[in-house]
């Protein structure tokens, strides 16, 4: 495949243009991919459009200028944010057919976009360049080969995503000083996104992080009436074994506080950053945790980890998904496409309270050093 040329005598662009909207997971992973091409594009100008809520994380990144686009605008919103701005190349990093429609406000002689087994809705018609083509792997491969267009090879896993003073001073209020166990119990709400644990059994995990390690529990999550209705469950089931006491193992109160709908993105991060482990489905803050460098447990029965879970710490992650897949898809993983979800109500259930507290007793048993070692 040919590397970028769009000028015979200069064989870098000055101008690049990324285009990935959302989601916060997605945005997260794509940061190390930005870090990769700052490194060997120094003097490259980077500019990234993208989500207005993956914004308000992402939108301060050094020496990137981040194009906050709200996906209640138009097209024409975003060609007036750019005015008559030329790029030396897009990267097209999402094909979803929203994204494609909007990168035609984006100038640029050179539009890199996904390979025909990655792309869809379209995607096709709106680059003139692909990736190369790679065998079935993480998400962030994906990513990693818009670096492999321009002729980089190399990968800096590095995110530095910056954490205003505000949002530190949010999370030390937060605190108490006990390990922290961090959950966030619910993944995006689309159609037929089944990756939802029971509140109960999230219940039997905090209870267990209390007694057995005398860890402080926060549950955070956005304002979706959903969101709000599983930390009021969890709360309940709580609130129903009240009488079970709870050793307080660093003589300090270890609440177990609902911040659900509370918080920022950034001061999320924050306490993700002084959390010993972070507990959710195939969600953001799984990804999230990577970039602030916490161990998260994933829970995973519906995706395949191996395609969307932590780019860090793997080995904590909770992974169902080929007994779900033998169960309700009648099928094995290798006789599956790759990334095949799981559309089954019923697949959470297949990972149990006791597999989540088994893998948190070995990772509070595991040194800060090694817990991310691969």
């Amino acid at each position: 495949m040919p590397h970028y040329r769009a000028n015979p005598a200069r064989s870098l662009p000055e101008r690049l243009c990324v285009l990935r909207l959302s989601a916060i997971g997605d945005c997260c992973n794509i940061v190390p991919v930005v870090r990769t091409l700052q490194a060997h594009l120094p003097d490259t100008r980077l500019t990234w459009v993208m989500g207005k809520t993956e914004a308000s994380l992402l939108g301060d990144l050094d020496g990137v200028e981040v194009i906050a686009y709200d996906k209640n605008n138009g097209t024409g919103t975003l060609r007036r944010r750019l005015g008559a701005r030329q790029f030396d190349a897009l990267l097209l990093m999402q094909v979803a057919l929203r994204a494609g429609l909007l990168s035609r406000a984006v100038r640029a002689p050179l539009r890199v976009g996904f390979d025909r087994g990655r792309a869809r809705d379209g995607h096709g018609f709106f680059v003139n360049h692909r990736i190369p083509a790679s065998p079935p792997g993480h998400v962030t491969e994906g990513f990693f080969g818009f670096c492999e267009a321009l002729g980089i090879r190399e990968r800096n896993l590095a995110w530095d995503i910056p954490i205003p003073p505000s949002a530190r001073d949010e999370a030390d209020r937060v605190v108490t000083g006990a390990p922290l166990l961090v959950i966030s119990p619910c993944s995006s709400e689309r159609f037929r996104n089944f990756r939802n644990w029971p509140a109960e059994y999230y219940a039997e995990v905090v209870r267990h992080a209390a007694q057995r390690h005398g860890m402080q529990v926060v549950l955070t999550g956005g304002r979706s009436e959903l969101e709000r209705d599983y930390a009021e469950r969890i709360e309940r089931a709580l609130a129903n074994s009240s009488n079970v006491p709870v050793p307080n193992h660093s003589n300090v109160p270890v609440p177990n506080l609902n911040l659900v709908g509370r918080t920022s993105l950034k001061t999320l991060f924050a306490l993700i950053q002084r959390a010993s482990a972070v507990l959710a489905p195939d969600s953001g803050p799984v990804h999230m945790a990577s970039a602030a460098g916490t161990p998260a447990i994933g829970l995973y029965a519906t995706s395949n980890p191996d395609r969307t879970g932590p780019l860090l710490g793997r080995k904590w992650v909770i992974n169902a998904y080929p007994q779900a897949v033998q169960r309700f898809l009648k099928r094995s993983v290798a006789s599956v496409r790759w990334g095949q979800r799981v559309r089954d109500p019923d697949a959470m259930m297949l990972i149990t309270p006791e597999m989540v507290t088994d893998r948190l007793d070995q990772l509070m048993a595991t040194s800060v050093e090694e817990r991310l070692r691969e």
